[in-house]
């Protein structure tokens, strides 16, 4: 990719541009990122504490670590991040989410460097992460190499990607498409384009590709009974995650 170009998908920034006034209201239209965020939290808070030796009981075990949430939205990683003790920037395309974002930071008492820019933008400028945050976004950009290729580019030596996605297959499209857009009208239709969406198998070349080494990847399932979502070792069939390195 040339110097000044971006995997910015415009249609897709555009969708969510629309919903940003939404981001904190948990019945609203990201009711579903708010159900699964203690999942997704859970996950990233225990991949990082691994990764870089920290204690989960302790204050501000994140203390020294700089992280990036791209497609940070209205914050909903970037503040449990900051609160945890880590120095954040949550970065988005989309310009509408970062007033937002901004004012709930501010009335929650954080600081967190939020900006309106890309993956690609924030190469160019040399910066540099221990630990890139990258959920529910990489179906979202024009092209998926290219974006993974500049988180990578993010990351110091050793650094931590985190990348959660969509599975592509008939149950996703049965569970994402029809009954989070359509049945359940959690999400406005036409949030999510199915073939857009990644298999692990896919998303796993890609890691490889730019550069990254995948070390883990685990499901997050919804069980309607329980009305929750849980992490999974053997079921990726619709949402799931993986964790990369770069190599030191």
């Amino acid at each position: 990719m040339q110097p000044g170009q971006t995997t910015i998908d415009a249609q897709e920034v555009a969708k969510f541009e629309a919903m940003a006034a939404e981001w904190w209201d948990p019945q609203g239209k990201f009711k579903p990122l708010h159900m699964l965020n203690p999942c997704r939290l859970d996950y990233i808070t225990g991949q990082i504490a691994a990764e870089f030796d920290r204690d989960l009981g302790q204050d501000s075990p994140f203390a020294g670590l700089r992280i990036l949430d791209i497609g940070c939205g209205g914050g909903l990683l970037s503040e449990p991040m900051a609160r945890l003790g880590a120095d954040v920037v949550g970065a988005d395309a989309a310009a509408g989410n970062i007033p937002v974002a901004q004012i709930h930071a501010a009335q929650s008492g954080l600081t967190i460097d939020y900006r309106h820019t890309s993956a690609e933008a924030l190469a160019e400028a040399g910066e540099q992460f221990d630990v890139v945050l990258n959920m529910e976004v990489v179906e979202h950009v024009a092209d998926p190499l290219a974006f993974l290729t500049a988180c990578r580019q993010l990351l110091k030596p050793g650094g931590l990607h985190l990348c959660s996605t969509i599975n592509r297959n008939p149950k996703s499209y049965a569970v994402a498409i029809v009954g989070a857009e359509h049945v359940m009208r959690w999400l406005p239709k036409g949030t999510h384009d199915w073939r857009k969406f990644i298999t692990p198998d896919e998303l796993y070349t890609l890691l490889q590709q730019a550069g990254l080494t995948p070390v883990d990847k685990k499901g997050f399932v919804f069980h309607p009974v329980r009305w929750a979502w849980s992490l999974s070792d053997r079921d990726l069939s619709v949402n799931y995650v993986t964790a990369s390195l770069k190599p030191a």
